[in-house]
């Protein structure tokens, strides 16, 4: 079993158990065959051997969730990514919406000792350029309380915290209208008919999206 693979499939099971409403709730088998570009039986068999090396827990017809050493692993991967993203953001000055795929590759060829020279430059960071929290070297991260721009009050004050994805395209449409994290907006009073929300940055022209774009962008108020 390729050590990649392993991680791969670590972090993905991490990724898609914050997506969940219940730290119960298990990962379907499906959506994360589906995440992985892999059929469900080509997952199921690679949870099977996880699940034998004791890094999740797996309930046939019901789904997969990390076992304490294997969300120990995830972590490790998902630190070792973010830290990279934003080495290639504030150091190497690439924009944040091509670190994704680099970032992808290079988390597993770094070593801990490049990886610690990495946060100690950045000043130990918290989050990456996407506003996604950077795990501690021990632990996990502290849940965020953030509301989405579909479901935040409208004429107050709010400020960017993350953006939940990683198409490039998007990113870059999003970077051009100044709507990325630490971005100070408000949102206008919504047209529910028109499926659409209409965001003013400061300092900039209004720009409206659509409702599943708005929906990627979390928000706390201004002053927190």
């Amino acid at each position: 079993m390729s050590s990649i693979t392993v991680e791969n499939y670590l972090k993905e099971v991490y990724q898609e158990q914050q997506r969940l409403t219940s730290e119960r709730d298990l990962v379907p088998i499906g959506r994360l065959a589906a995440a992985m570009g892999v059929t469900p039986g080509t997952g199921t068999s690679m949870v099977k051997s996880l699940a034998k090396a004791g890094l999740i827990r797996y309930e046939p017809r019901r789904g997969v969730r990390l076992t304490q050493a294997g969300t120990k692993l995830a972590l490790q991967v998902v630190r070792r990514h973010r830290l990279i993203e934003l080495f290639l953001v504030e150091v190497l000055g690439m924009d944040w919406s091509e670190v994704h795929a680099e970032a992808e590759e290079l988390e597993h060829a770094i070593s801990e000792k490049v990886l610690k020279r990495i946060d100690t430059y950045l000043g130990h960071p918290t989050a990456d350029p996407h506003g996604d929290p950077i795990p501690p070297q021990t632990g996990k991260p502290l849940r965020q309380n953030l509301a989405r721009l579909t479901d935040c009050p409208t004429d107050v004050p709010l400020r960017i915290v993350r953006v939940l994805d990683q198409n490039p395209e998007l990113l870059r449409y999003m970077g051009g209208h100044g709507l990325i994290p630490g971005m100070c907006v408000t949102v206008a009073p919504r047209q529910l008919a028109a499926d659409a929300v209409t965001v003013r940055p400061t300092n900039r022209e209004s720009v409206t999206i659509g409702a599943n774009t708005a929906a990627k962008i979390l928000v706390s108020p201004e002053d927190v």
